[in-house]
């Protein structure tokens, strides 16, 4: 929620992400292009001409204005820029002054599951080069989706994520805490269990809880017991009710429902409205039912009275088993 200067996305196409069902989806993309660009620049890797040329064409049919649109030639093999894309912080300067820099953790494309991913991984330095930043390499594997933090010394992830022997083979708990507390400033780390169904992240805290103030959360809970995300979405809830943050205060805890289980040729779809994005002016809230869509806005809405909350028909792009938190990527002001 601090102001951006921008968002980073990086345009879709790689069909197999979304197969049988890729032709929506720069649609969605550039639905979201829009409804970013009156707050802030929006700034997109195009690996080449031809995907530059299909994304301006997405966006002249959507209607977009191209002036706050930036594209660049960075090349990717797929659009997860939540988890490939550059994670920009902050640091103090010798002469007492602040300065932006980027992170480049580790990509492994969520534990080796789909090659190749050597162009996502070298996303964040290729945009540090373009824009002159300076880099840091923690040299372990880590996603943005991953994480989540307040801005203030508290972070949220998952154990089965981070924890999960095909990110960091090796490394305990205490010892990935260190490289957290060392690259992201944070003081008090805070551990849920499980993620959703149909995750193909092995958890990925984006889809269970965030931070919509330093001081509350939101977390997705399933109201029917017999839904299989009913048991670890309570048992975040207990969790997180036992929780403080980096202060020792007790969290204060909002309840967002989750969207009707969705499926797809079979398949178990990770459909959450916790996966909302945060920009200047906007909430963009992934819909998926019209009824929970309305359900979930109206629990959003009074959290954020100087944001809009505008829902986006995701029902296709999560085939791709990731919505709008998902494809997107902060770029702060300094």
């Amino acid at each position: 929620w601090e102001p951006h200067r921008g968002t980073w996305l990086s345009w879709p196409h790689k069909e197999a992400s979304w197969p049988g069902k890729f032709e929506p989806v720069p649609a969605i993309f550039a639905e979201i292009v829009r409804a970013l660009a009156p707050h802030e620049e929006v700034h997109l890797n195009v690996g080449d001409d031809a995907l530059e040329a299909r994304a301006r064409e997405s966006l002249r049919r959507a209607e977009v204005p191209l002036t706050r649109i930036f594209f660049h030639r960075h090349p990717t093999d797929d659009a997860w820029c939540r988890d490939h894309g550059p994670i920009f912080v902050e640091r103090a300067r010798a002469d007492g002054g602040r300065e932006q820099l980027v992170l480049d953790w580790g990509f492994n494309a969520w534990g080796g599951k789909y090659p190749p991913y050597e162009l996502d991984d070298a996303i964040p330095t290729r945009i540090a080069a373009e824009l002159g930043l300076p880099v840091l390499t923690p040299g372990v594997v880590l996603e943005g989706g991953s994480i989540e933090v307040n801005g203030a010394g508290t972070l949220l992830t998952t154990e089965q994520c981070l924890l999960n022997p095909n990110r960091n083979p090796g490394l305990s708990r205490s010892e990935l805490e260190r490289y957290l507390r060392d690259y992201l400033g944070v003081r008090k780390i805070l551990w849920l269990g499980q993620g959703i169904e149909g995750d193909d992240t092995d958890g990925h805290v984006d889809d269970l809880t965030r931070f919509v103030a330093p001081d509350t959360v939101v977390t997705a809970i399933e109201d029917d017991p017999a839904d299989p995300n009913y048991a670890p979405l309570r048992d975040n809830l207990a969790r997180l009710r036992g929780m403080t943050d980096q202060e020792g205060s007790p969290l204060r805890i909002v309840e967002l429902p989750m969207p009707p289980a969705m499926y797809y040729e079979g398949q178990r779809l990770p459909v959450s409205y916790a996966n909302f994005y945060l920009a200047n002016g906007v909430v963009l809230l992934p819909g998926f039912e019209r009824r929970r869509d309305a359900a979930a806005r109206a629990v959003l809405q009074p959290l954020f009275p100087d944001r809009q909350v505008s829902v986006i028909n995701c029902v296709d792009l999560v085939w791709g088993l990731g919505a709008i938190h998902c494809v997107t990527q902060q770029w702060p002001v300094v």
